[in-house]
């Protein structure tokens, strides 16, 4: 029996270590999430993104959905805008958890196809805002309010979504701890259905109070160039563009469009392209005009007069300022990488694939924008078939491009090639959402992951395991003491006789 307490003691030791091991790595590897909802109604979609991090704050992660139909274009539909949102809202449903239902907070962020309508019919914006903020309700979560951004805040909610996907802020070392790297931020290209922005950390001088933005993020401080130019997003351009177009070429019943590649025809009623905040105001006054009339569009596939057409959008003449990007703001010179992202990389990437010219130089897209402009459309549509509903509009949407980042952003030889065009960082789309996301969250309840109370069913089935073993092994070990002593017992009785 003498070495039955040392061996039981142990034995006990043992399972008390792996007792408290058990309990701190389960403690450790049971993460508590904390999710949460952004809605990014565009002007030509509406988008789903959950968003779901660690209670302590630092660690976030995204699973992103997109359902397509922006709110905006719901004018006139009663409840269309509330419906339109259905199918996001039943896709969240299923992909949180149910038991985090009534505490994930579900957000709306409006830009500017909604901030177009806000200006042109502001009472028709507040009442599809209140069949969506009803639509939300509806739904198991936490509704926290919808919203329409400032083209300030969805130009800097970008910039941070940029820097917070390639850690710029803030990254989690090896060892177990968080640091803030040593390198630069990225500023941020957007450009949209109704609108595009510039976003960029700078120490120029500012001249223009209404384009700086001051932000403070993990313990550090930046400011911000950044202005959003509205009207000038994709859809709108190419709608001002053909106004442009209609009404230097009327009155006529059919027109050329020297953008649109050669074989290229479209029938378009003129009431599709005067009915937009960004083009009603240029709607012929003659009496000879009829909104509801329309005309027949042939493609001239001519590079230099869609060049021509194109730069009419922008105006560089004006500056009150000691240096401007066009239409008299005020904008530093660009300064360090940045990344371009919406438009910009599916113009970008189309540009590429059709041209087989790498894109990474002023001269590089200029070259690449003129070939494309000079394809007709059957060469167009052999090498990219998938695209047939879009074709025409790459080549003036790749001039526009050229013409907004080299004569109106002032990127040149030396700057342009610190682009990046991209799509995602990582697993996650790029794009407002999850900076509005991140700033949102600092605003909700802090949880911690605490301590334990009761063990998880694999700590217990190996404590149960451990207690078993210990048990048996105890029990053995009497026995064959027990065993031991009678043997010897018998033995020495033997030899006594």
């Amino acid at each position: 029996m003498a070495l039955l307490i040392p061996a039981v003691l142990l034995l006990l030791g043992l399972v008390s270590i792996l007792l408290i091991t058990i309990t701190t790595e389960d403690v450790k590897k049971v993460p508590v999430f904390i999710y949460g909802i952004v809605l990014d109604a565009g002007s030509s979609h509406t988008a789903l993104y959950i968003y779901k991090w660690l209670s302590d704050k630092q660690n976030g992660t995204g699973v992103v959905t997109q359902h397509s139909g922006g709110i905006s274009s719901y004018v006139g539909q009663q409840g269309a805008a509330g419906r339109s949102l259905e199918a996001c809202l039943n896709q969240a449903v299923d992909d949180i958890p149910k038991e985090t239902h009534t505490h994930t907070p579900v957000y709306l962020g409006a830009t500017a196809g909604m901030r177009l309508l806000q200006k042109s019919s502001p009472d028709v914006s507040d009442q599809i805002l209140q069949e969506v903020e009803h639509k939300i309700q509806s739904y198991p979560f936490k509704y926290q309010g919808a919203s329409i951004l400032s083209g300030q805040e969805e130009g800097v909610f970008g910039w941070v979504t940029v820097n917070y996907l390639l850690e710029n802020f803030i990254k989690y070392s090896f060892t177990g701890h968080w640091f803030r790297p040593k390198k630069p931020t990225m500023g941020a290209l957007d450009f949209g259905g109704a609108s595009t922005q510039i976003t960029f950390s700078t120490d120029q001088n500012m001249e223009e109070p209404e384009n700086v933005m001051k932000l403070r993020l993990y313990g550090y401080n930046y400011t911000l160039y950044t202005h959003s130019y509205l009207c000038y997003g994709q859809d709108q351009v190419l709608k001002r563009l053909l106004v442009h177009i209609y009404k230097s070429q009327s009155p006529s019943e059919t027109l050329t469009h020297p953008c649109y590649p050669v074989g290229y025809s479209l029938q378009i009623k003129l009431n599709t392209i005067f009915n937009s905040p960004c083009t009603a105001k240029l709607a012929p006054s003659t009496s000879g005009y009829d909104p509801h009339g329309s005309v027949m569009v042939l493609g001239g596939g001519h590079y230099e007069f869609c060049v021509g057409n194109v730069s009419q959008m922008f105006s560089f003449n004006s500056c009150s300022y000691s240096r401007c990007s066009f239409d008299n703001v005020f904008q530093p010179n660009v300064s360090g990488s940045f990344m371009a992202f919406s438009a910009f990389f599916y113009v970008h990437s189309f540009l590429q694939r059709l041209t087989d010219i790498t894109v990474n130089s002023p001269s590089l897209l200029e070259e690449a924008s003129r070939r494309l402009c000079s394809m007709n459309y059957s060469q167009m549509l052999l090498l990219a078939e998938d695209e047939k509903r879009r074709l025409q509009n790459y080549c003036p949407s790749s001039v526009f491009i050229t013409l907004l980042t080299l004569n109106g952003y002032g990127f040149d030889h030396a700057s342009f090639p610190r682009i990046s065009f991209q799509k995602k960082a990582g697993d996650t789309s790029v794009g407002w959402a999850l900076g509005y996301m991140l700033s949102l969250s600092n605003q909700l309840p802090a949880e911690t992951l605490g301590v334990r109370k009761a063990l998880t069913p694999g700590a217990w089935w190996t404590l149960l395991f451990l207690f078993i073993f210990l048990v048996m092994g105890v029990f053995f070990f009497v026995f064959h003491q027990a065993r031991n002593k009678r043997t010897k017992g018998s033995c020495e009785s033997e030899s006594q006789l």
